[in-house]
C-alpha cells in the first residue's frame, strides 16, 4: 500500500521543521534525477544557495544542509510559467512528491524522495532583480549567462560569476565553512529597506495602523519570562519595528510564508533564519540561555 499525500504532507512538513541533515547518497541520487527530467524537458536551471555554495567551494554537497536548492527564472533562457506543470508530472511520475506554492516573487516547487526534500524556486524578476531567501535581491546580471562546474560526477550550471553571487549571499567570508552562524552573515550582508516587489513603507504603515488582518505581532519575551519593551525586531527583506510598552512588535506580513526575523535585546541580536509566520496572527519569543544562535522555528503561537 502506498503512502498517503497527507502522509506526505505530514513527512515534508517534518523535515522542514527539524531540517535534519540529508542522507548525501541519496540527495546526490535525486539531484542527478532532478537534472535528468529538466534536461529531457529543456528545463534551464541553476544550483543556488546552499547547494551552489557546496559545489563551487567545496565540490561536494554541505554535509550538515538539510535539502536541494535550484533555481529557475521565469522569462529567461526559454523558461516560462507553462513549463512548471510538465516538469511537475515528470516528478511525479518517478515517485515524487510535490507541492506547488504561487507567490508574487516566485513559484515555490516542493519536491521529496527518498526523505530528501528539493526547494526549487522559479523566480520573476522584478526591477531587475530575483529575491532569494530570506529577501536578499540578486542584480539580474548573475543569471543572464550560466556556467558549469564540475560536480558529482556532471556539469550543473550556476550564476556568473559563482564567486560574486555567493559574496551576495552569504557575505565576504563566504569560503569558510560554517555550521552555525552564517544566518547572521547573510542578513548583515542584506541591503537596508524592502526587497523589490514588496509593500514599500507607506503601504506597510497604512496596513499596521489601518488593517491588522494583513499584520502580525511578536511578543517578546526575555529569560525571566517577562514582556521587553524597545526590543529591536527586523523582518529579513521587510520592516523593522520595536516593542511596545506592553513588549508586542506589529508588522505588515505579505502572506503566510517562513521568515528569517532578528531579535535585539539590551544590545544582543539572535537571528531565527527560518520562522513559519502569517499575517493576522500573534507570536510568542523565548530566549534560550543554553543557546543564543542557529535556532530554527522557534516562534510560538500566542
Amino acid at each position: 500500500m502506498g503512502v498517503s499525500d497527507s502522509e506526505n504532507a505530514a513527512l515534508m512538513e517534518h523535515l522542514e521543521r527539524t531540517i535534519p541533515p540529508m542522507v548525501l547518497g541519496d540527495a546526490e541520487k535525486l539531484l542527478r534525477e532532478a537534472k535528468q527530467i529538466f534536461d529531457a524537458q529543456g528545463v534551464a536551471f541553476f544550483l543556488r544557495q546552499g547547494t551552489c555554495l557546496g559545489a563551487v567551494r567545496d565540490q561536494a554537497l554541505i554535509p550538515w544542509d538539510d535539502d536541494l536548492d535550484l533555481g529557475s527564472i521565469i522569462g529567461m533562457h526559454g523558461f516560462t510559467e507553462d513549463a512548471i506543470e510538465p516538469a511537475v508530472d515528470a516528478f511525479r511520475a518517478i515517485g515524487c512528491y510535490v507541492e506547488v506554492h504561487r507567490e508574487g516573487l516566485y513559484t515555490t516547487v516542493k519536491i521529496m524522495k527518498y526523505r530528501i526534500r528539493i526547494d526549487w524556486q522559479c523566480y520573476r524578476v522584478v526591477k531587475g532583480t530575483i529575491a532569494h531567501y530570506p529577501g536578499v535581491p540578486f542584480p539580474i546580471s548573475l543569471f543572464t549567462e550560466l556556467t558549469e562546474v564540475d560536480f558529482i560526477g556532471d556539469k550543473y550550471p550556476v550564476p556568473s560569476p559563482p564567486e560574486e553571487y555567493l559574496r551576495y549571499k552569504y557575505g565576504p567570508d563566504w569560503v569558510t565553512p560554517k555550521q552555525a552562524g552564517y544566518e547572521k552573515d547573510v542578513l548583515d550582508n542584506m541591503p537596508a529597506g524592502t526587497v523589490p516587489g514588496r509593500a514599500g513603507r507607506l503601504r506597510q504603515f497604512l496596513a499596521v495602523r489601518f488593517s491588522p488582518g494583513r499584520t502580525a505581532r511578536l511578543l517578546v519575551l526575555d529569560h525571566s519570562g517577562d514582556p521587553v519593551p524597545n526590543a529591536a525586531v527586523l523582518i529579513a527583506g521587510l520592516n523593522r519595528s520595536r516593542t511596545d510598552r506592553r513588549g508586542y512588535a506589529t508588522f505588515y506580513l505579505p502572506g503566510p510564508d517562513s521568515y528569517a526575523v532578528a531579535v535585539t535585546v539590551n544590545g544582543h541580536e539572535e537571528v531565527l533564519y527560518e520562522e513559519a509566520m502569517a499575517p493576522g496572527k500573534a507570536y510568542v519569543y523565548r530566549p534560550d540561555a543554553a543557546k543564543s544562535a542557529g535556532r530554527y522555528f522557534v516562534l510560538t503561537e500566542e
